[in-house]
C-alpha cells in the first residue's frame, strides 16, 4: 500500500509543472491496478482547501469527491494522532498534520509515502518517496 500526501493529488490537476506528469502517472498506475494507492480524510480536505484558493470551490469539491471516491482511505486513530504528535514535536520541519499522516503511514505498515515535501525524509521506519525521483517509477512500475 501507498500512501499519497496532498502534494501529490494537487500537482495531478494544477497547472504545468515538472511534478505534474509523475503524479498522474502514480494516480495512473492506481486508476488501473498496478498498485495500491491510498490517503486519508485529512489530506482530501487539504487539498480542497488549497484548490479553493486557486480555483472555485465548485472545482475544488468536485475533485474532492473524485479524489474521495477513488481511495478506500485510511482513518486515522486516536493512537495514530499520538504518534503523529510525538513525530510533530521531535520534527520541526513537520507539520501536525503531516505528522499525523505520516503516522498512519508507519502504524500501517504502508510500502511508501509519496509527497514532494522533503520533510518526510526525517522520520524513522517510513519510506518517502519524492514523485521527482527515479523511486517513483520503480514504485509504480515503469
Amino acid at each position: 500500500m501507498i500512501v499519497l500526501d496532498t502534494t501529490i493529488l494537487a500537482y495531478a490537476v494544477g497547472e504545468q509543472h515538472r511534478l505534474r506528469a509523475p503524479c498522474r502517472r502514480l494516480l495512473a498506475a492506481h486508476g488501473e491496478g498496478r498498485i495500491e494507492a491510498t490517503t486519508t480524510i485529512e489530506v482530501i480536505q487539504e487539498f480542497a482547501h488549497i484548490r479553493a484558493r486557486r480555483r472555485t470551490r465548485t472545482d475544488a469539491v468536485t475533485l474532492a469527491r473524485h479524489y474521495l471516491s477513488a481511495f478506500q482511505l485510511l482513518v486515522a486513530t486516536s493512537d495514530d494522532l499520538d504518534h503523529g504528535l510525538s513525530l510533530f514535536e521531535q520534527h520541526p520541519a513537520l507539520g501536525a498534520l503531516d505528522a499525523v499522516l505520516a503516522a498512519v503511514a508507519v502504524d500501517r505498515g504502508a510500502d511508501a509515502l509519496v509527497s514532494a515535501d522533503r520533510a518526510f525524509a526525517s522520520i524513522p521506519n517510513l519510506r518517502w518517496v519524492d514523485p521527482a525521483t527515479d523511486a517513483l517509477s520503480r514504485l509504480v512500475g515503469g
